[in-house]
Protein backbone atom coordinates (compact mmCIF):
# COMPACT_ATOMS: atom_id res chain seq x y z
CA UNK A 1 0.00 0.00 0.00
CA UNK A 2 2.52 2.43 1.14
CA UNK A 3 4.35 1.85 -2.79
CA UNK A 4 0.99 3.32 -4.23
CA UNK A 5 0.47 6.23 -2.31
CA UNK A 6 4.08 6.94 -2.52
CA UNK A 7 3.74 6.83 -6.21
CA UNK A 8 0.55 9.07 -5.68
CA UNK A 9 2.28 11.91 -4.29
CA UNK A 10 5.34 11.58 -7.47
CA UNK A 11 2.61 11.71 -10.18
CA UNK A 12 0.92 14.86 -8.31
CA UNK A 13 4.03 17.16 -7.68
CA UNK A 14 5.20 16.05 -11.57
CA UNK A 15 3.20 18.84 -13.29
CA UNK A 16 4.58 21.23 -10.40
CA UNK A 17 7.78 20.86 -11.20
CA UNK A 18 7.66 20.83 -14.75
CA UNK A 19 5.82 24.30 -14.39
CA UNK A 20 8.64 25.26 -12.29
CA UNK A 21 11.38 24.59 -14.69
CA UNK A 22 9.39 25.93 -17.47
CA UNK A 23 8.89 29.42 -15.68
CA UNK A 24 12.93 28.77 -14.34
CA UNK A 25 13.89 28.54 -18.51
CA UNK A 26 11.75 31.15 -19.85
CA UNK A 27 11.69 33.91 -16.52
CA UNK A 28 14.50 33.60 -13.98
CA UNK A 29 17.19 32.55 -16.17
CA UNK A 30 17.17 35.14 -19.07
CA UNK A 31 16.78 38.01 -16.40
CA UNK A 32 19.64 36.76 -14.88
CA UNK A 33 21.65 37.01 -17.39
CA UNK A 34 20.20 40.48 -19.00
CA UNK A 35 21.22 41.53 -15.50
CA UNK A 36 24.56 40.39 -15.46
CA UNK A 37 25.22 42.01 -19.03
CA UNK A 38 24.28 44.87 -17.80
CA UNK A 39 26.86 45.24 -14.94
CA UNK A 40 29.51 43.70 -17.07
CA UNK A 41 28.51 47.18 -19.20
CA UNK A 42 28.08 49.76 -16.54
CA UNK A 43 31.30 48.43 -15.21
CA UNK A 44 33.40 48.57 -18.52
CA UNK A 45 32.20 52.61 -19.04
CA UNK A 46 35.06 55.04 -19.34
CA UNK A 47 35.19 58.68 -19.99
CA UNK A 48 34.11 59.76 -23.40
CA UNK A 49 31.48 56.85 -23.55
CA UNK A 50 27.99 58.05 -24.97
CA UNK A 51 25.22 56.58 -23.10
CA UNK A 52 21.39 56.46 -22.99
CA UNK A 53 19.33 56.79 -19.59
CA UNK A 54 16.43 55.02 -19.03
CA UNK A 55 14.50 58.31 -19.54
CA UNK A 56 16.16 58.70 -22.84
CA UNK A 57 18.77 61.15 -22.27
CA UNK A 58 22.07 60.50 -24.37
CA UNK A 59 24.70 61.83 -22.23
CA UNK A 60 28.79 61.28 -22.41
CA UNK A 61 30.70 59.91 -19.12
CA UNK A 62 32.80 62.46 -17.58
CA UNK A 63 33.68 60.13 -14.59
CA UNK A 64 32.48 56.82 -13.56
CA UNK A 65 32.54 56.57 -9.63
CA UNK A 66 31.59 53.95 -7.37
CA UNK A 67 27.76 55.24 -6.49
CA UNK A 68 27.30 57.30 -9.63
CA UNK A 69 28.19 58.25 -12.97
CA UNK A 70 28.93 61.78 -13.61
CA UNK A 71 27.53 62.50 -17.26
CA UNK A 72 27.59 65.66 -19.50
CA UNK A 73 24.29 66.32 -21.19
CA UNK A 74 25.91 69.45 -23.04
CA UNK A 75 29.12 71.48 -22.78
CA UNK A 76 27.63 73.42 -19.70
CA UNK A 77 25.82 70.58 -17.74
CA UNK A 78 27.28 67.99 -15.60
CA UNK A 79 24.97 65.57 -13.51
CA UNK A 80 25.46 62.60 -11.46
CA UNK A 81 22.93 59.07 -12.32
CA UNK A 82 22.74 56.18 -10.28
CA UNK A 83 24.19 53.29 -12.66
CA UNK A 84 21.23 51.51 -12.74
CA UNK A 85 19.73 53.73 -15.09
CA UNK A 86 22.06 53.33 -17.65
CA UNK A 87 20.54 51.72 -19.96
CA UNK A 88 22.32 51.43 -23.37
CA UNK A 89 26.03 52.36 -24.33
CA UNK A 90 25.86 53.73 -27.84
CA UNK A 91 28.59 52.30 -30.03
CA UNK A 92 30.41 54.21 -31.78
CA UNK A 93 30.24 54.50 -35.35
CA UNK A 94 33.89 54.25 -36.85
Amino acid sequence: MQGAEQGNILASLFPLLVLFAIFYFLVIRPQQKQAKQHKEMVASLKKGDKIVTTGGLIAEVVKPEEDFIKVKLNDETIVKIVPDYVARKIEDEA
